[in-house]
């Protein structure tokens, strides 16, 4: 009963925001989404948005000025400051705003609009101390992801070996869809390995997952916002490069390097508690 009700508000919270989108709206500024809104966002194991004011904006075209995003983002509550950052490919921001709800109202509505050709991703931001450093942990390749596979979504697939530190879709920067693949970090190498030979092949949802080891230097963030913006980074970053995987067989299970595994084939149904 209490499912069903938050879902009525959340499908009521984002009607509401569509109304107020309505009069933004102009051919080859701010088209309707191209894909689906990510109802809660990608949360980061442990975060906790009960506070988050702020979201970010990636994959921002050229033409966006500060002032039209502050306006588009104030279609769904006061803004209380906005900040572009510009890059030579597509741009990217943050916008705070006074309350949680308009902020979540953003993600739930302006994930996936397209200003001037090109979809926006939105997305929580949150303090850059508050995501561990996987830096020195062990990652896995996790490949043919469903278009609806989050960050959030592939964390609760491998959270059941406990040292999981870390979960990560890769994003198209031009298209704002993922690239079918990501990256799933542990502390413990014992668990990388066990999560390759326990879920390679194992069904979740309608499809089968497969992972594997990979490669070093096999992802790359698409901001790297982490060293532009100190004090806030976006929750899913994502990469314009193909990952690449390595056969069980090749990746020694002594070798620190090998520290993230490859999932793939995840359902639209996989879900991840928050």
């Amino acid at each position: 009963m209490q499912h069903l009700r938050l879902k009525q508000q959340q499908q009521a919270l984002m009607q509401q925001a569509l109304l107020q989108q309505q009069s933004l709206y102009h051919p080859g500024i701010l088209a309707p989404p191209q894909i689906e809104p990510i109802p809660s966002g990608n949360l980061p194991p442990g975060f906790d948005p009960s506070t988050c004011r702020s979201v970010y904006v990636g994959n921002i075209h050229s033409q966006v000025t500060e002032p039209l995003l502050q306006e588009v983002f104030a279609s769904t509550g006061p803004v209380e400051g906005c900040k572009l950052i510009r890059k030579e490919k597509s741009s990217y921001g943050f916008v705070h705003y006074f309350d949680r709800r308009s902020a979540a109202l953003a993600i739930l509505s302006l994930n996936g609009r397209h200003l001037f050709g090109q979809p926006i991703k939105v997305n929580w931001a949150y303090a850059s101390g508050q995501r561990e450093d996987t830096s020195g942990h062990f990652n896995i390749f996790v490949g043919d992801l469903s278009p609806e596979v989050t960050d959030a979504m592939l964390y609760a697939c491998f959270s059941v070996y406990h040292s999981c530190s870390d979960a990560r879709v890769m994003w198209d920067q031009k298209t704002g869809r993922s690239r079918g693949f990501g990256f799933v970090s542990f502390r413990s190498q014992q668990d990388a390995q066990s999560a390759i030979n326990d879920l390679s092949g194992k069904w979740l949802g309608s499809r089968q997952i497969r992972c594997n080891w990979a490669t070093k230097g096999a992802g790359s963030n698409d901001d790297k916002q982490s060293s532009d913006a100190k004090s806030v980074v976006e929750l899913t970053n994502g990469s314009s490069e193909d990952g690449k995987e390595t056969t069980n067989n090749e990746a020694p299970e002594n070798n620190p390097q090998y520290t993230t595994v490859y999932v793939g084939n995840l359902a639209p149904e996989a879900s991840h508690p928050t």
